[in-house]
């Protein structure tokens, strides 16, 4: 098995052919545990994502002597097999050097292909050149996380209308929705839920704080203070600003709400000006690999069906059927017309309950989210990554990351059965809205 050559031997069904791009070896195969043994690593990118992002793989390989003393595969391992081909990714952080080492916390590591660092501004000169798009913090703060994009993709499209750097507070509240607490949440990190990496590469942003330094630094040393624009109405449109040559444009959201929502800027005749740049936000790296070790586990050959309960299935006068149609009875009833029997089914729902599909394993091979919690746990890469984000402080897996992994894992599905349209009749956004 030389370097250089491709892993087709590694598919051990036509799923994981189908659905991933396989690169060539980039490093030299190991012995495995045994003489004939051989453990490799490559990379490989999701043919069902839209990003050029890669994953890593490393598999086992026993190898036979085939005709003219040739050597062949004899049995691929499954995936992540080959552990002797894993690199080891180990980097402590500074803010974990000094602390008492504890056995239920695994060292940190790192995953070098993600930079999602904050950039620095650079000189005062270059701060003064730029020309900025701030917005303060309005009543979008704590709103779902739906609401959230829709206003920060407004903010960065103005940006990009302008031709500004738009000042981004990476800083978020995640919604009592999304909390097991069922309060509102702050001290969240954007870098937890989407790539900042991506961000930085196709918009022009500047962290918050990092802004705010510069600024004050700059009006510290100069008598001249910086040229600043304040806004105190979305109505102000960004037509209206096009040709402002201030440094910074302040756009102040201090009116009640719904009058402070940031989106309320691109309403209007804005919306015929303003693209909201839905290309500049993918999920984190460090999720969709997660995503990715479910999938591999699976050997990429699997079903799912997406099962929504929770506040939907209790209330009866909008979702009249939701409850009884989403049963365990009825799922399996479904299914079975749609489905093999035995087929690797995975199931992403927001029911509570880990017990609640037992029923559907008489007739299929059932995998739920918290069959993977090894994988969010203290001694797992994105734990320790995560907490790197966090000053050394552990970051819970919350309810928006599950919705972000359960909804990429039943994307990769060979068959998929939705909720709506369906298992149930019901309308998705409640009685009559079909």
């Amino acid at each position: 098995m030389e370097k250089g050559s491709p892993m087709k031997e590694g598919a051990r069904n036509g799923g994981q052919a189908a659905s991933i791009s396989m690169e060539p070896f980039q490093e030299t195969p190991v012995n495995g545990s045994k003489e004939e043994e051989c453990d490799v690593s490559w990379r490989f990118r999701n043919k069902k994502e839209k990003s050029w992002r890669k994953y890593r793989d490393f598999r086992r390989f026993r190898l036979g002597v085939g005709e003219n003393c040739t050597y062949k595969v004899v049995h691929a391992g499954g995936w992540h097999s080959g552990i002797n081909a894993r690199r080891s990714r180990s980097r402590i952080s500074n803010a974990t050097k000094g602390r008492p080492s504890s056995p239920k916390i695994a060292p940190p590591v790192q995953d070098e292909e993600i930079n999602d660092t904050i950039p620095s501004l650079g000189s005062e000169m270059n701060f003064r050149k730029g020309k900025y798009l701030y917005y303060s913090r309005g009543g979008d703060y704590c709103k779902g996380m739906n609401h959230y994009l829709w206003s920060l993709l407004c903010g960065l499209g103005e940006a990009m209308y302008l031709n500004r750097t738009f000042v981004m507070d990476l800083n978020m509240c995640l919604a009592a929705t999304y909390n097991p607490s069922n309060k509102d949440e702050e001290g969240k990190d954007f870098r937890y839920y989407f790539d900042f990496e991506h961000l930085k590469e196709v918009a022009s942003i500047v962290e918050e704080d990092v802004f705010l330094r510069g600024w004050k630094k700059w009006d510290r040393s100069h008598k001249r203070k910086l040229p600043v624009r304040k806004v105190v109405s979305h109505k102000m449109t960004p037509m209206q600003l096009k040709k402002d040559k201030n440094t910074v444009i302040w756009r102040q959201f201090d009116a009640p709400e719904p009058e402070n929502y940031w989106y309320r800027v691109c309403e209007g005749q804005a919306a015929n000006y303003i693209q909201r740049p839905w290309h500049a936000i993918w999920k984190s790296k460090r999720l969709m690999n997660i995503v990715s070790e479910i999938s591999g586990n699976l050997d990429w050959d699997f079903d799912a069906v997406h099962v929504v309960r929770g506040e939907k299935a209790q209330n009866k006068e909008l979702w009249p059927h939701l409850n009884s149609d989403t049963s365990p009875e009825a799922i399996l009833a479904k299914l079975k017309e749609i489905i093999q029997p035995w087929r690797n089914l995975y199931i992403a729902t927001n029911e509570p309950f880990y017990n609640y599909f037992d029923k559907l394993r008489s007739q299929y091979k059932v995998h739920l989210l918290d069959d993977y919690k090894e994988l969010w746990g203290n001694k797992s890469e994105w734990y320790n990554e995560t907490m790197i984000l966090n000053n050394g402080r552990p970051v819970e897996f919350d309810g928006y990351m599950r919705v972000e992994v359960d909804t990429e894992v039943l994307y990769r599905a060979k068959t998929r059965v939705e909720t709506f349209y369906n298992l149930t009749n019901d309308c998705k956004d409640g009685i009559n809205t079909c």
